[in-house]
């Protein structure tokens, strides 16, 4: 697969950066994780060999976005997402997005009834439980830990950020090349690009009033550690179109061995939506 067209797409305050895996097949707009960037996706875009035509931005606040203002939070990523469809001239993208992205998926479709089609979750969007009423930081704390804490660190060269993050068993057991050029991409020389103020509002959305979220999901049995409680549990999730994916955590199912079934679960959508209809919020819809 070669390396991803780098695009500036104009948005409110500035340009989103936005990584393209260009293919034949149906745009899908990837939206990922709360301290993550568009890299995060790159398994799965290799993995769909051509049968989607994968796009990926830096959300709002990172990587190559890090330098947008706010306000942040998940109407600001709808915004952002609209644009990007905009952008690629695409009348109704699929959308799919990992962990806190799942979230923002979920609300760009409900912001923008009829514009965009199929959503698939991975990882996130159901609703976590938070008492509405919970600290942001500790409630981020709680459910992201490490990803959490590195933000306020510095670092003496990129080999000890890659370190940091080889040192969670989540990702060191399973370390890659995607996974470090993922890493990288975060990297200014000192720290994470991630800018705080975004990943307090962008939690503060998640967690306090997460959107409706009506779609397939996908998800890890085991958790951000590799531990094996997942964010979420099968009772959680008995009722809707949950698919637990073996043998992955928060991350593999994503950057590892889950990134075929992410792609095959993306290209199955892509395809019946083709063949009849979309399946994202109605233009009725509230």
């Amino acid at each position: 697969m070669t390396e991803p067209d780098e695009i500036d797409v104009p948005v409110a305050g500035g340009t989103l950066r936005v990584l393209s895996w260009p293919a034949d097949g149906p745009l899908v707009i990837a939206a990922h994780g709360i301290t993550a960037n568009a890299l995060s996706w790159a398994a799965v875009a290799r993995a769909l060999a051509g049968r989607a035509h994968l796009v990926a931005p830096d959300l709002r606040g990172r990587a190559g976005s890090a330098g947008l203002p706010g306000p942040y939070g998940m109407a600001a990523h709808a915004g952002d997402l609209l644009a990007v469809a905009d952008r690629f001239a695409a009348p109704a993208p699929a959308l799919v997005g990992h962990s806190m992205g799942a979230f923002v998926a979920a609300a760009t479709a409900a912001r923008h009834p009829g514009r965009f089609g199929p959503v698939l979750m991975v990882d996130g969007g159901v609703a976590l439980g938070v008492p509405a009423d919970v600290d942001v930081d500790a409630a981020l704390e709680a459910v992201i830990g490490p990803a959490m804490r590195r933000l306020s660190m510095t670092f003496a060269s990129a080999e000890d950020y890659l370190g940091y993050f080889r040192a969670n068993p989540a990702l060191g057991r399973y370390w890659d090349a995607d996974l470090e050029g993922y890493v990288l991409r975060d990297f200014t020389g000192s720290g994470s690009s991630c800018r705080i103020e975004a990943i307090r509002a962008d939690a503060a959305d998640m967690l306090r009033d997460p959107p409706p979220a009506p779609f397939p999901l996908l998800w890890a049995p085991r958790g951000l550690m590799d531990e094996d409680t997942g964010l979420y549990r099968a009772e959680q999730l008995a009722g809707r179109d949950a698919e637990p994916v073996p043998d992955v955590n928060h991350y593999t199912i994503l950057t590892g061995s889950g990134a075929r079934r992410v792609a095959d679960r993306i290209h199955t959508m892509v395809t019946a939506d083709v063949a009849g209809g979309h399946m994202g919020f109605p233009e009725t819809s509230p």
